[in-house]
């Protein structure tokens, strides 16, 4: 489990896809000897195992699935992803709670600056649109943000200074593709909705 509360910006030092999964190896501030093999870290905000850990750098296994709902096929070597540790049962919840189980990928439609804020249009397939409220928690590639407005399959969201400067959404622009959890409240409720 995670807040959606940025701890690194690491980048890819070499991205392998075979038979369908990949080997990602990402350069990383974490203090490594903290993190035992066999870790989770939420990297664009999809939970991964590491398996593997040298001075500085850490590898995951991406499994098809994850290959199929994230936007983790499309990372080169230098690219900026957002990483979290697991949350601690001691720590503040300071985001919402983000299970790092992807639901779908977005695409960036719209970036506008208004005063300090940057406001960000992304737009979604169906299944993910009725899921999201606006002033309901949303994690973008992992961070944790307030959805401002929906309309047509597109949500927006206000991004302050400090989470652009800290995440690697200072690199975004129109086209990309992002990595979309929704809360995981709505998808219970749902659920049972659709139960009865």
């Amino acid at each position: 489990m995670f807040t959606g509360l940025i701890e690194d910006v690491g980048r890819v030092y070499r991205w392998q896809i075979r038979r369908g999964s990949g080997i990602l190896a990402l350069n990383t501030h974490f203090p490594l000897r903290e993190i035992p093999i066999g870790s989770s870290i939420a990297v664009n905000g999809a939970c991964l195992t590491v398996v593997d850990k040298a001075r500085g750098r850490f590898t995951v296994d991406v499994s098809p699935e994850t290959l199929e709902r994230t936007n983790l096929r499309k990372i080169r070597s230098g690219d900026p992803v957002n990483l979290e540790r697991p949350l601690r049962l001691s720590d503040r919840l300071g985001g919402h709670l983000v299970t790092g189980h992807v639901d779908g990928v977005g695409v960036v439609v719209e970036i506008k600056k208004k005063a300090e804020f940057t406001f960000f249009l992304f737009q979604v397939t169906a299944p993910l649109y009725s899921l999201l409220v606006p002033k309901g928690s949303v994690a973008v590639d992992g961070i944790s943000l307030t959805v401002n407005e929906c309309e047509k399959q597109r949500f927006s969201v206000a991004v302050i200074p400090f989470t652009l400067a800290h995440t690697n959404l200072r690199r975004r622009k129109v086209g990309d593709k992002v990595n979309i959890e929704t809360d995981i409240v709505g998808k219970y409720v749902q659920r049972l909705l659709h139960l009865k």
